[in-house]
């Protein structure tokens, strides 16, 4: 009897962003670390994608998922503090996005964001995403479509924009 392979679903496809976005976190993290000249340019820059990653991200979970979880679950206190977790990293975002220095104040501020990232990808991960998994009429491979075609037009909006 073989296992039975689930499809990829909304929650899967969020969780991908995560990972990539931990991995940019990391490399921001040896950037930092290097004493390199050439650091300060590189550190900035990807500074601005994992924002440009993270605003992409935290709209299409605003915009998608969350309406439809809390619409299928009865426990809202998890999306309560997941908005709260956004408008803490929002806030952040923007400090990054209008530093005009690359120094230990940026640093930090990358830093923090990326403990806060870490700490709202745990909570979605270990409870958010199975109560979606297990709520009755919620369609997170139906929603994984939806996302993904969101997700394309969101980076072509803000690849114009930059």
């Amino acid at each position: 009897m073989t296992a039975k392979r689930h499809e990829p679903d909304a929650c899967s496809l969020l969780d991908t962003d995560h990972k990539n976005v931990k991995k940019m976190f990391a490399t921001y993290e040896e950037l930092a670390s290097s004493k390199a000249a050439s650091a300060s340019e590189k550190k900035r820059d990807l500074a601005l994608q994992i924002c440009m990653e993270l605003t992409v991200h935290t709209q299409l979970e605003e915009e998608i998922l969350y309406p439809a979880v809390r619409e299928a679950i009865k426990e809202t206190e998890l999306l309560d503090e997941a908005e709260v977790e956004h408008a803490s990293a929002k806030d952040l975002i923007a400090q990054i996005q209008d530093s005009t220095e690359v120094d230990e104040m940026f640093d930090a501020k990358v830093k923090v964001l990326g403990e806060y990232i870490d700490h709202h990808v745990k909570e979605e991960r270990n409870e958010m995403f199975p109560k979606a998994r297990a709520a009755r009429g919620l369609d997170l491979v139906a929603m994984r479509e939806q996302l993904t075609t969101r997700k394309e037009e969101l980076m072509a909006d803000m690849a114009v924009t930059a």
